[in-house]
């Protein structure tokens, strides 16, 4: 049995009777105001944010309604306790959490995903990952999967020689593969045969057939064997954003008489053996499993062919593009992957499996190159929102109306009296013509000001009246798609997009995005984010959803305290493809170990760019810099007046902020923007 409230939606009976027996003879009219009306299960709050469907059980919302991390072994920790003891010791956000835990368990989960296929399909062969550095660089993030992956030979994947001269320093377990991708010049093949002189197993990938020519002179001149791979151009490629970048228009590989062609000239070095490797690229983010086992089977062709034309092959490299759920719709939407990590492994090494025994040959150790798959779990960034800005909260300056008040706001005035739910639609389509004729005669000199900002106000009114009637539609005509948008707050956040989040200002990347606490609360606002930056393109305005992709994202309103946005998924490439806009640097971060009981330890705090690095990677040296700014004051003193004392103090205001953080920093954290 049920009863209506007063937004037309169904109440369980069974609730009003518990409200009545919690107030007795003072129970609220139709449920309006009773307290719990507002607030939000763990549930509910996980399931508004999809968290359950992306996070691969590495975050969840706590019964006190805060997200929380939660590596393996049944440890938890709240992460907006983390932020505010970081800020609670004098650091400034934004921050990126980092959490080695997570990176070493995604590490292992992907090892033990192949062992445990190579187990069940009874696989003659054994899996080694390599980790491509380019995804990220960071030190924390290379000596993590190093030692997490020392014991199952997890090696490291080389596109430059800056790249190679720093997986070189790095403690490898000696059957570590070093792969050396990309195009190369005589350095880079020099030191990648030094490398081989110190033990470790480092396979030269050819990407033209020139390479191969220059790597056998160069290693004669050295007198060290090099140990070659082959990157073959596949006719099949992947799905979803990079799908362009495999197939026959790759920017890599060599075809199939390149490949035969290297063949028969280690033949005639009497260097077959030097052929250890095999190497694809699908694509990356691949999307469809199917395209992964049409991919592998290919690939697996060429290396039966050439094992049968007498190459002596160890290693069978299927790359990267082992994807992430970043929506976790399990689909293949572009931000999304409609296979599990188990189903990618199982897949791969059956498909193996299977030619190599239609072909009758040996079956080869598998390498995969997971970069995307092993790094994006293991930080999220933390942007506090400073201030909050919309149609919905712009009140109109001038509320009374004027005697001689133009008769197009008088109309909005009388349209907004009438809109109902029967003429909602009929409401909206006049709002905007007389809108629009409203600024029509203001350009032309016939509308005050006094009067377009009324009608300007009264037009808003009236789109948040319509916008409550169509909130509960199942379907929503086309011209009221974007009304969610168009009324949408937009929460001003400090942070760069540009610096932070690049891919998701350049290629449309979706990350989950959640607030940190009060989680237990209904959020009642829907926004967008917009940075700090002084350009319109920074702003988040496409989030994730099970079905579709949403341009709002529902927040609570702000109350004065900090407020906390957690952005997650975003540990692969963001931190080596952020720009410098607006001089915007780094941002501080945290490497935080999770105890037992709740605890947490910061092992390691790296404090972002200070304003002076970002101007000295302009060219700017600090001292040039300083040199002006006291012949100016010494200048301004003698003609502007400017007193000894103030000259002392504007330099050392200019010291302190060449010294300090480039992001927004507040004395008071419930300062915002607004009220300074």
């Amino acid at each position: 049995m049920v009863l209506w409230n007063r937004d037309s939606r169904l109440v369980p009976m069974v609730s009003f009777f518990n409200v009545a027996l919690e107030y007795g003879d003072k129970t609220p009219s139709l449920l309006e105001d009773h307290p719990l009306k507002n607030t939000l299960k763990p549930a509910d709050a996980a399931e508004l944010y999809s968290v359950p469907y992306w996070s691969s059980s590495f975050f969840r919302v706590s019964d006190d309604g805060e997200m929380e991390v939660t590596p393996p072994g049944g440890l938890s920790a709240s992460m907006v306790d983390m932020v505010d003891e970081i800020v609670a010791s004098g650091e400034s956000l934004p921050l990126i959490l980092r959490f080695p835990q997570v990176l070493g368990s995604r590490v292992r989960q992907i090892n033990e995903a192949f062992r445990k296929a190579i187990e069940t399909y009874d696989y003659r062969g054994k899996y080694q990952g390599v980790f491509p550095i380019k995804v990220n660089q960071r030190r924390m993030v290379v000596e993590t999967i190093a030692d997490a992956g020392y014991d199952y030979a997890t090696g490291l994947e080389a596109g430059s020689k800056a790249e190679l001269a720093l997986c070189l320093a790095q403690d490898l377990n000696p059957e570590a593969l070093l792969c050396c991708n990309g195009f190369k010049d005589d350095g880079f093949l020099k030191l990648a045969l030094w490398g081989r002189s110190l033990g470790k197993n480092v396979v030269i990938t050819l990407e033209k057939l020139s390479e191969l020519d220059r790597t056998l002179r160069i290693s004669k001149e050295l007198g060290i064997k090099p140990a070659f791979g082959v990157r073959f151009r596949l006719h099949a490629k992947g799905s979803g954003q990079w799908e362009e970048s495999g197939g026959d228009a790759a920017k890599f590989g060599l075809n199939a008489s390149e490949l035969l062609a290297v063949l028969e000239r280690l033949r005639e070095e009497d260097m077959l053996d030097s052929l250890v490797m095999l190497h694809c690229h699908i694509g990356s983010q691949i999307t469809d499993i199917r395209r992964v086992k049409v991919g592998v089977r290919e690939i697996t062709q060429v290396y039966a062919n050439l094992m049968k034309r007498g190459a002596r092959i160890k290693y069978l490299n299927v790359g990267g593009g082992l994807g992430v759920d970043y929506d976790g719709s399990k689909t293949t939407f572009y931000a999304s992957m409609n296979y599990t990590l188990s189903e990618y492994a199982s897949d791969v090494v059956y498909t193996i499996a299977e030619v190599c025994r239609g072909m009758k040959v040996p079956t080869p150790n598998i390498v995969s190159e997971s970069g995307r798959a092993l790094t994006a779990h293991h930080s999220v960034l933390i942007v506090p929102v400073v201030d909050a800005i919309g149609p919905t909260r712009e009140q109109p300056m001038l509320l009374e109306k004027a005697e001689d008040q133009h008769q197009v706001v008088t109309d909005l005035e009388e349209l907004l009296e009438s809109v109902n739910k029967r003429n909602y639609r009929e409401a909206f389509n006049d709002a905007n013509a007389d809108k629009e004729t409203l600024h029509n005669l203001f350009d032309l000199g016939y509308l005050s000001l006094y009067d377009r900002a009324r009608g300007e106000a009264i037009y808003n009114l009236i789109l948040q009246k319509v916008a409550k009637f169509v909130k509960d539609l199942d379907y929503v005509p086309d011209e009221l798609e974007d009304l969610p948008k168009i009324l949408a707050d937009k929460y001003v956040c400090n942070f760069s997009l540009f610096q932070s989040l690049p891919d998701n200002w350049a290629i449309d990347t979706l990350f989950p995005v959640v607030p940190l606490a009060r989680l237990n609360e209904k959020p009642t606002r829907d926004a967008v984010l917009v940075d700090i930056t002084c350009d319109s393109d920074g702003k988040m305005d496409k989030f994730i959803d099970l079905r579709d992709v949403k341009s709002t994202l529902p927040l609570h309103e702000l109350d004065g305290k900090p407020y906390y946005l957690g952005v997650f998924l975003m540990g692969a490439y963001q931190d080596v493809l952020g720009s410098a806009h607006n001089l915007f640097g780094k941002v501080n971060e945290a490497h935080v170990r999770v105890k037992a009981g709740g605890k947490y330890e910061v092992e390691l705090f790296v404090r972002g760019q200070k304003a002076r690095r970002m101007m000295e990677n302009m060219g700017y040296e600090e001292a040039m810099l300083l040199e002006s700014m006291e012949k100016q004051t010494k200048m301004a003193q003698k003609k502007h007046g400017l007193s000894v004392a103030q000259s002392k103090e504007l330099l050392e205001d200019y010291v302190e902020e060449l010294l300090g953080y480039t992001y927004l920093e507040f004395e008071d954290p419930e300062v915002s923007v607004a009220e300074l």
